[in-house]
């Protein structure tokens, strides 16, 4: 079988003597995802997946085509490509090639968990059930390897290989869920029965919940709702296709943030696996998306950053239709534990994890959607009782502003993204309001 970096050269090599006179690029991924899925405690379904796939774009005479394969025959891929080079779509803002340029640093790349079998992951499920203690278990062990490889007509020449493991998992008992989740570089630092007891420990204390009516609460959302937030603020504020479009709230320079929120961009993080090169072969580094409050940098791909006079920060996305999006995204921890947070709170709302989040408004981010596996009531710095779901619809940008931010949790959790090798490392969170629109009942 021939590698990734063979591939990418041979079909570059083969498109240049097809295309002579075009811009020409290819990427080459083989991607290995083995997944094993539970459910009524028991594993139901192992799946391995290998693929390897070809992207191939082409810029000539001012026209811009792109494709990609899955198939093993790139002498035909190629032909295609040169029988469509002249239909393609005039590109007046064609942002050109991506330069030599060596990769800033290696990623982590653990080769255990590249090679890791069913029986491993089964292992991590087993692990997981029996620490939930009888409850009804459901979720799934998952591990990702990936090669790559980038080549240019422009020289550009870009290899790289990482591996990544993550794990999410739900304890239920009479219609009352709970969740852990985790992610991290290596397989070996996925602990099941560690995550099973988080989701057990949400199940028990969750017996039993009262409605409460909606209104404005302090919250403390932990490292699984966090996620939620910073996803969604790379998706619609931080996006250079968005902020181009002036669809984003984002300002540079501004103080949009409290002090105590920095979010960083940083696929060289030791427990995360990443890509250390996006699909137009631009070298990615650390990137601080908000420094101190202050938002700081907004992601660009080679077209974005054109249009807004700056440089690609290496975050281009296949297809490009969503613009180009921050890929492993941390929120810098803080000094606060969990019960400190707790201990400080005189009324509010202590919040596992968020889902069914839409956004209602684009410019200024505002978002509804509900609380999922587990909310409490704390009064007097104690946790008194469960409580129902909430309906809510809050601007994510707001419940972050100066003084809005009451602490920031000092140990983060890895937490799988959307997106295969993105990730969200999420400390818990401690804000002084968020607004809840709606209980269980409406």
């Amino acid at each position: 079988m021939r590698t990734v970096n063979e591939i990418a050269e041979r079909v570059l090599d083969a498109a240049r003597k097809a295309l002579p006179g075009a811009e020409i690029e290819v990427k080459a991924d083989r991607s290995s995802v083995g997944l094993t899925r539970f459910a009524n405690s028991y594993i139901h379904q192992n799946v391995a997946e290998d693929t390897t796939s070809v992207s191939l774009r082409v810029h000539r005479d001012g026209r811009t085509i792109a494709l990609s394969t899955t198939t093993g025959d790139h002498a035909a891929f190629v032909q295609r490509a040169a029988a469509l080079a002249e239909l393609g779509p005039v590109d007046a803002t064609w942002p050109g090639l991506s330069r030599a340029q060596p990769l800033e640093r290696e990623v982590s790349h653990d080769e255990a968990t590249a090679a890791a079998t069913a029986q491993d992951r089964a292992s991590l499920v087993r692990d997981f059930v029996e620490a939930a203690g009888g409850l009804e278990a459901a979720g799934y062990c998952r591990t990702v390897a990936w090669a790559g490889a980038y080549r240019n007509s422009a020289g550009q020449a870009l290899d790289a290989a990482t591996a990544s493991a993550d794990m999410d998992g739900i304890a239920r008992s009479d219609g009352v869920d709970s969740v852990a989740r985790r992610l991290s570089a290596r397989l070996s630092d996925l602990d099941g029965a560690a995550l099973g007891v988080r989701a057990a420990s949400g199940v028990h204390s969750s017996a039993s919940p009262e409605e409460l009516p909606p209104g404005r609460y302090e919250v403390i959302f932990e490292p699984e709702a966090v996620s939620d937030l910073l996803n969604i603020l790379i998706m619609y504020g931080f996006n250079g296709k968005v902020f181009n479009e002036g669809r984003s709230f984002a300002a540079l320079g501004a103080p949009q943030f409290d002090p105590s929120i920095s979010i960083n961009d940083d696929p060289f993080a030791d427990d995360i696996g990443a890509k250390p090169f996006d699909n137009e072969g631009t070298s990615r580094t650390r990137l601080t998306l908000v420094d101190s409050g202050i938002t700081a940098a907004i992601a660009h791909d080679r077209r974005t950053a054109r249009e807004a006079g700056a440089r690609s920060t290496g975050h281009s996305n296949p297809g490009e239709n969503w613009g180009p999006m921050a890929a492993n995204v941390g929120l810098t921890p803080g000094t606060a534990t969990l019960e400190s947070m707790i201990a400080s709170m005189e009324r509010g709302i202590l919040v596992r994890d968020l889902w069914y989040t839409r956004v209602l408004d684009p410019r200024s981010l505002v978002v509804t959607g509900l609380t999922r596996n587990g909310a409490w009531l704390v009064e007097n710095g104690e946790i008194v009782k469960p409580v129902r779901n909430f309906r809510f619809t809050q601007s994510y940008p707001n419940a972050l502003t100066p003084g809005a931010v009451l602490g920031v949790g000092s140990v983060p959790i890895p937490q799988a993204s959307r997106r295969e090798l993105n990730t969200l490392s999420c400390p818990a969170l401690h804000l002084a309001s968020w607004n809840f629109t709606g209980g269980a009942s409406g």
